[in-house]
């Protein structure tokens, strides 16, 4: 059966690739091509299973996390509108999503050819980050899908208990549309190291390549575009909302903090496949940053939760919860990147700044950020982004970035320097906040005044779990 040519190979470059000095690829022909296109089992079985735990990670694990800290009259809108979204965004992402993210087109989008899944076959096969090693593409379309689902699925926590449940699918399908695939397109595409042969080629590459790719920009599994460009869709959707009702008069504490735990276990255990599946190989760089997940999330509860304990005079369960999702977020970009004091160093900076993120800065923006997406996710994913380009240095035990022309990868890698490459860090951070926040902003303004996008004030206070939805989440 025929295969698509190398280069409409899709492949997540995570960052891994980032340098363009450091790669290049040129088009085989077809019958190279060919040979290449046998997928690893072990690969294959491993991005199995690291694919089914971001969905965990999601269903049930973000609706259990968010559900829990809502009041008790709206736990079932909070469920149904990370399951649905998380439907939607499945589907939007198979008719045209995978598209526009993972094939060659221009610097910001890719192209049309891959609508609808057009020419993907059980044959079809992608790239990872080894020459010759491949996976089934559609295993890797299945993969990329629960990242597209799982970014949109976190806005909904800045916007609970206040938003049309309408409202909220008509924005989630704009925001993926024009915030999430042109950040994917732009971190994450290229043409695959399979023909990479000299520097030559290097030009040829980097002219299909995505805009952020093309800088360098290190990305491992999602810090730019995952958790800044949701952190900072959550912080202007809660400004664009107004607060709560009752925000300050009312109690607002969360109504089972048991669900939130359970929530924050799942998404540990999920957010594994999450990182270290980026790798798309079962190997050595998995390892990694299966490790550094744990070892980062690890330090930023205990950053977090002592912290906390000195701030206020108790360590809570809540907090300890909060600065997992901190230290998950925080090495998500730097997991195959970092050495292990590099991921010990994130996570406690993560915890740290998290903690002052959802309470110090809070309130100096007076935004109603209901579960604080922006203060864990956002601010989280700037600290990882960032602290990316100091800890891959491989003078300060990271990994460097491979050189696809040389072969050469590991402690003699090359690199462009710690300021250089901090600089285009921070280029493809801002890059996240300005697009995410624009995106997000018009995308409101069109469904505020096509369907309205807040419930009316009567709805909000009966709670938009039987207003909107018909049902209780417990029997009275």
């Amino acid at each position: 059966m025929p295969v698509a040519p190398i280069r409409d190979r899709p492949v997540r470059a995570a960052g891994r690739l980032g340098a363009a000095a450091a790669l290049a690829a040129l088009l085989p022909d077809p019958a190279a091509a060919m040979q290449l296109s046998v997928p690893d089992k072990g690969d294959t079985v491993f991005m199995y299973v690291a694919t089914m735990m971001v969905i965990l990670m999601t269903l049930p694990g973000l609706a259990l996390f968010y559900g829990g800290l809502v009041r008790a009259k709206n736990m079932l809108s909070v469920l149904m509108q990370v399951f649905v979204t998380f439907a939607l965004i499945s589907v939007l992402w198979a008719i045209y999503g995978y598209s526009l993210a993972f094939t060659a087109g221009g610097p910001f989008f890719g192209s049309f050819d891959r609508v609808l899944l057009a020419g993907v076959t059980a044959a079809s096969t992608a790239a990872t980050f080894s020459k010759g090693v491949h996976i089934p593409e559609l295993l890797f379309i299945a993969f990329q899908c629960t990242f597209a689902a799982i970014a949109c699925c976190l806005i909904v926590g800045a916007c609970v208990e206040r938003m049309k449940f309408s409202a909220v699918l008509v924005f989630m399908g704009l925001w993926f549309t024009f915030s999430y695939l042109p950040m994917a397109h732009m971190v994450w595409y290229w043409d695959g190291p399979d023909a990479i042969t000299d520097q030559a080629a290097l030009t040829r590459v980097a002219a299909h390549a995505g805009w952020l790719w093309r800088k360098g920009a290190l990305d491992f599994a999602g810090g730019t575009v995952v958790h800044i460009n949701a952190g900072v869709a959550g912080l202007v959707a809660a400004w664009f909302l107004g607060k709560r009702i009752g925000l300050g008069r009312d109690v607002m504490a969360p109504h089972n903090l048991t669900f939130t735990m359970i929530g924050t276990a799942l998404l540990w255990v999920g957010w594994f496949g999450f990182n270290a599946g980026s790798n798309l190989e079962a190997n050595g760089t998995a390892a990694l940053a299966f490790v550094n997940t744990l070892l980062a999330t690890a330090v930023a509860v205990l950053a977090w939760t002592f912290v906390e304990w000195l701030a206020k005079g108790k360590p809570s369960m809540l907090g300890a919860a909060s600065g997992a999702v901190a230290g998950l977020v925080a090495i998500t970009p730097a997991c195959g990147f970092v050495g292990v004091a590099g991921a010990l160093v994130i996570g406690f900076a993560a915890g740290a700044a998290c903690f002052w993120g959802v309470t110090g800065l809070k309130r100096a923006l007076d935004v109603d950020d209901a579960l604080d997406v922006f203060g864990v996710h956002g601010l989280g994913g700037i600290i990882g982004a960032l602290l990316t380009g100091v800890f891959a240095a491989p003078t300060l035990g990271g990994t460097g970035i491979c050189n696809y022309v040389t072969n050469v990868c590991g402690a003699t890698a090359d690199f462009p320097g710690i300021g250089a490459q901090l600089w285009i860090q921070t280029q493809a951070v801002l890059t996240a906040v300005t697009l995410s926040a624009a995106v997000t902003l018009l995308a409101l303004l069109f469904v505020k005044l096509t369907i309205g996008v807040r419930v009316a004030e009567e709805t909000e206070r009966e709670g938009l779990d039987t207003s909107e939805h018909g049902e209780r989440a417990y029997s009275m």
